[in-house]
């Protein structure tokens, strides 16, 4: 056919044209990677595993680059057991950088601590081998998202603001009022430089040192003309009518926790007829407190543990651990007393209190045994069935009489101080950074829940249903995305919340604490 279809002539071949064998470059290349394996394997097999790695590790594990062995098996992932080799307590049961114990973060709630189905291994959301500069803590966002909602948009209000809860300060006290008062003393222009009067920021500004008498009260309350209403004295305290105990009968009777009447002064009563009043009162006055502990004994005799304690035991769940502590203290101060007194009725007494010491110390270091804040209680059920409803009105009078200067500030009931809650943190979840938000807005451009502008602005007094220490002046969410959203401020998950409890506490290298 050739030919047909022009007139040029081209050369044809006899035969197929066959290309020449490339075994010479399939061998070279062969003879190239066979070394390099090699290399590989031995880097990887005998060697410390820099040629296999994925990349540089983070600054926080960078020397174990030096011997991948330390974090790794031969093909295999990083282990959780090889992560708590360091990061937890050899044999700790708590497992405080566990997964489990994320649910029980704050909480405190051990039926929280159950294993989830969506567990994950430490790897899948500390991701290492990304560079140096690279922070293994940042844990992106799509990780939280797995088990919770999508976006910070979608997050949901705070509880507080949702269920309307109230704050348990258990303390009469009006913001506009001492807001007023501080500015008037100190001669403040600015409204809010009388917040930080009280609220006083911590070394690291971030928090708040909790509210003291000392640093916070003592310089307006309580003066050395503050005295008791005249109470009903009793002849000795086998006397069973409504009454308190004089200095003198305290210390003939020389109970646990009364060597302070050895060192307090007689001229501080005032004894007229059959009553007494004392002149001036201190911040939780030891002999307002023995006389109330005295009464209560009384009309409560079961509550026995409550005496541990100088206020009421209701406390929110993540200070129970501070109900047993005040008790320890109590406690080992009452056996530090009794020791030296050889009489055998003594004795007996230091050998219960150091059987209960040793009961509290016990229940306080196990971490899966529940504290029960119940146990130093006053309830009801603990009145004595002898007293009518007439002699419990007399105690009554007696307490209110002694407690008068007291309950300027504070509850009495069931013969027992209401607790102050000093330290009122609101979001139980979540980590507030005030240090790093003061430069972009004011207190109270977010701290408006109580009208302060508007109460110090006008010479009316606060009405009680706006302005008291139960309301929680705290934003609602509404207020945190006005300035975090993705083209303002960060809205990542760990910009508030933290996984691991208890970081402050624990240290992070804990091989060798054992």
């Amino acid at each position: 056919m050739k030919g047909l279809f022009s007139r040029a002539r081209l050369s044809v071949a006899s035969r197929y044209l066959i290309p020449a064998r490339q075994r010479r470059p399939y061998l070279i290349g062969l003879a190239l990677t066979i070394p390099l394996m090699a290399l590989f394997a031995l880097s990887a097999f005998a060697g410390k595993g820099e040629l296999v790695s994925n990349g540089p590790l983070s600054s926080n594990h960078a020397l174990f680059g030096q011997d991948c062995a330390t974090c790794h098996k031969s093909f295999a992932s990083v282990t959780n057991a090889r992560c708590e080799s360091c990061h937890e307590k050899a044999g700790d049961a708590v497992k405080a950088y566990g997964f489990d114990t994320h649910y029980r973060y704050r909480s405190h709630d051990f039926d929280r601590s159950a294993p989830s189905s969506k567990e994950g291994a430490c790897f899948s959301c500390h991701t290492e081998h990304r560079g140096r500069d690279q922070l293994i803590t940042r844990v992106a966002n799509s990780k939280c998202e797995s088990c919770h909602f999508t976006s910070f948009a979608e997050h949901p209000e705070f509880e507080f603001v949702a269920k309307q809860l109230k704050d348990p300060a258990n303390i009469k006290f009006e913001h506009t009022l001492h807001v007023k008062e501080v500015r008037d003393a100190r001669e403040l222009a600015d409204i809010e430089q009388t917040c930080i009067t009280c609220h006083i920021a911590k070394d690291d500004g971030a928090t708040f040192t909790p509210i003291a008498y000392d640093a916070n009260c003592g310089e307006c309350h309580l003066t050395s003309s503050t005295s008791t209403k005249p109470v009903q004295l009793l002849a000795s305290a086998d006397d069973d009518q409504p009454g308190v105990l004089s200095l003198e009968t305290i210390r003939n009777r020389q109970g646990p926790g009364s060597r302070w009447s050895f060192f307090a002064n007689p001229n501080e009563f005032q004894q007229f007829g059959g009553s007494v009043s004392k002149r001036p009162v201190y911040h939780a006055d030891q002999w307002v407190m023995e006389n109330l502990r005295f009464l209560r004994s009384r009309l409560y005799p079961s509550a026995e543990l409550a005496d541990l304690l100088r206020g009421s035991a209701d406390t929110p769940p993540k200070d129970v651990t501070l109900l047993y502590a005040e008790a320890i203290g109590t406690l080992t101060a009452r056996i530090a007393e009794l020791q030296d007194d050889p009489g055998q009725t003594v004795q007996a007494e230091l050998g219960e209190l150091t059987k209960l010491l040793a009961t509290v110390r016990q229940r306080l270091d196990d971490p899966f045994s529940p504290l029960d804040e119940s146990r130093f209680a006053v309830s009801v059920g603990d009145q004595d069935p002898r007293f009518s409803g007439t002699d419990r009105e007399a105690y009554q009078q007696v307490i209110n009489a002694l407690t008068h200067p007291c309950q300027e500030c504070h509850y009495v009931q069931q013969a027992t101080i209401k607790a102050v809650q000093t330290d009122q943190r609101s979001l139980i979840r979540a980590e507030f950074n005030h240090r790093s938000h003061i430069l972009h807005a004011r207190c109270l451009d977010c701290h408006k829940q109580i009208p302060i502008k508007e109460n110090v602005a006008s010479d009316a007094k606060a009405t009680e249903v706006s302005d008291n220490a139960e309301i929680l002046n705290n934003p609602p969410i509404a207020t945190c995305r006005g300035c975090h959203s993705p083209r303002k401020a960060g809205d990542q998950c760990i910009t508030c919340h933290v996984f691991h409890p208890d970081q402050g506490r624990r240290s992070n290298l804990l091989r060798y604490n054992r």
